[in-house]
């Protein structure tokens, strides 16, 4: 029988073969005290048990649908990531009797901080825009996470050249509601806009991806 370190490497391959452009793993416990829960006061999931799954999916530009939200439904990538999430639970059962469930989406449904939760496990590095700057895709990546019964190291994470180093801040210049206008992300300011927009009785929203799309990390793959 392989080891919890050999079982999350077969684990990680088989999100890339069911379709996850990212994938990367973090031990629960370190969740419990990131950036985001503590600013947040320690909503969501918490365990100190076993390891969350992170899996990202590209959301090309080319394919804008993926990103339209529809009440009750979320958005069209979302759902394809949780697909991809509940088969690979189903893999690691029925391949090793690992017990694994895809968390929910939303913090207040029990959800974890998936950015957090990325940079944690090696994915990307979160960026000037509060996205996570991934390798290959820059911020347009999406996230979701499968708990595993599994016990993982913390991942080895090599030092590199942060993609926002010497950039000419696009994503500042190109935001509608200028949410950077104190130097520093206003989550308040940017979820205004979103807001709005939820309300707006439309069947599919299309959210603002203004600084997203600007970034230039991941335009040269």
């Amino acid at each position: 029988m392989p080891d919890d370190r050999e079982i999350l490497n077969a684990a990680l391959r088989r999100a890339r073969a069911l379709g996850a452009d990212a994938a990367g793993a973090v031990p629960a416990a370190r969740l419990i005290n990131c950036p985001s829960a503590a600013a947040d006061g320690y909503q969501g999931f918490q365990t100190d048990r076993g390891t969350y799954i992170i899996l990202g999916l590209s959301h090309d530009p080319e394919h804008p649908e993926l990103d339209l939200w529809e009440p009750e439904r979320g958005t069209p990538g979302d759902r394809i990531l949780a697909g991809i999430g509940r088969e690979l639970a189903l893999w690691l059962e029925k391949e090793y009797g690992i017990r694994a469930r895809v968390i929910p989406y939303q913090i207040y449904d029990g959800g974890i901080y998936l950015k957090d939760a990325a940079c944690m496990a090696g994915i990307g590095v979160m960026g000037r825009n509060n996205l996570v700057l991934v390798p290959g895709f820059g911020p347009r990546v999406r996230f979701r996470a499968v708990w595993a019964d599994l016990e993982s190291p913390d991942p080895a994470l090599p030092a590199a050249a942060h993609p926002c180093a010497g950039c000419e801040e696009y994503c500042i210049r190109a935001c509608p509601m200028d949410a950077f206008r104190t130097g520093r992300y206003s989550r308040e300011r940017c979820s205004k806009r979103m807001s709005t927009d939820k309300a707006s009785g439309r069947e599919r929203v299309d959210h603002c991806r203004a600084c997203e799309l600007a970034c230039a990390a991941g335009d040269e793959k």
